[in-house]
């Protein structure tokens, strides 16, 4: 059996900066690094589109990144959308890091798999407080919450209605909004 080597998220910077990774769609994954998938039309315009609605209800209160990396403990994966403090010129020195995200959202239509169980490991074992997946797919949301263990204790699916993060109780977020 073969021992893959574990990079660091030092590691994965040093090798951006030296441009070993220059024109290659790669994220760091539980110290792996790991190719992205391209992103098909429909996948791209809905996160943008989320993206926008999101930022329009949550203003003021949260910057809502778009497809940019966060930096975790052994990964620095790129959601689609981050929901994050508003500290935008420390961003500036660095991505935004657990201390920093209030949710974290992904859009699926090729990788579900990726989606609701690597990144769904990877978020619940840094204690993201919440991570929703939308599946362009089957047309639902997966929301997930109290990370324990590297697992979510609680994972709910919705098709429908409105919803409020955890960070944000007094906004109303509609899931078909966020589907269409």
């Amino acid at each position: 059996m073969k021992t893959l080597a574990k990079w660091t998220v030092d590691d994965y910077h040093r090798m951006i900066a030296a441009g070993i990774l220059n024109n290659r769609r790669v994220e760091l994954l539980a110290g792996e690094i790991v190719e992205m998938a391209p992103e098909t039309p429909i996948h791209y315009n809905t996160a943008k589109r989320n993206a926008k609605y999101l930022e329009n209800l949550l203003a003021e209160k949260a910057d809502v990144r778009f497809n940019g990396p966060i930096t975790l403990q052994n990964s620095e994966p790129e959601p689609d959308i981050a929901i994050v403090r508003p500290l935008d010129s420390v961003y500036n020195n660095r991505h935004p890091e657990l201390e920093d995200i209030f949710w974290l959202i992904e859009i699926a239509k090729t990788n579900q798999k990726k989606d609701l169980e690597l990144k769904t490991t990877i978020y619940a074992t840094a204690l993201i407080q919440e991570y929703w997946v939308i599946d362009l797919s089957s047309k639902q949301m997966t929301i997930f919450h109290q990370p324990e263990s590297g697992k979510y204790l609680i994972q709910q699916v919705i098709y429908q209605g409105g919803i409020s993060p955890l960070a944000f109780p007094e906004i109303q977020i509609s899931i078909e909004q966020l589907l269409n």
